[in-house]
């Protein structure tokens, strides 16, 4: 999780009266950090965010959605490349839940250049991630990282 990720969770929680952050299982995905681990940062890293819930399911976003009376996805954008690919996901949501609506936020531009993988890669090499993810997240990665050398 980054800065990125935050903007765009205070941003949309300004836009619904409830927010659901809801960890999912991608099985193209590595992951540093399992399930719990990521969730339990998520929740730290969102904590001043009053109307925003934490969650996680190893299922279909689509099944998640019908079962907690969801219609709304809200994305973050940060390039034409992730629009081409999320467009393509909010079409076949639309196509399993046909009261879903997506809404796309764009990236703030200091949060651009901000990827997972990329903070993944810092943290690997030891490069300071320091100001691109939160607080809670950086310690998680060092202690990650120096437990596996």
């Amino acid at each position: 999780m980054t800065n990125g990720h935050i903007d765009i969770f205070e941003r949309a929680a300004r836009l619904v009266d409830e927010l659901t952050v809801c960890v999912f299982h991608n099985e193209a995905k590595n992951y540093l950090f399992n399930m719990k681990e990521r969730v339990d940062l998520l929740r730290e890293s969102t904590v001043h965010i009053d109307n925003l819930t934490v969650d996680s399911c190893d299922g279909l976003v689509a099944d998640y959605m019908k079962e907690h009376d969801i219609n709304v996805i809200i994305r973050g954008l940060r390039s034409a490349t992730d629009f081409e690919y999320e467009v393509n996901k909010a079409q076949m949501m639309h196509h399993l839940v046909p009261t879903s609506e997506t809404i796309f936020l764009l990236t703030a531009p200091e949060f651009l250049f901000i990827s997972s993988s990329g903070i993944r890669e810092l943290a690997h090499f030891n490069g300071d991630v320091h100001g691109l993810v939160p607080e809670c997240v950086e310690f998680a990665l060092q202690n990650k990282m120096s437990s596996h050398c």
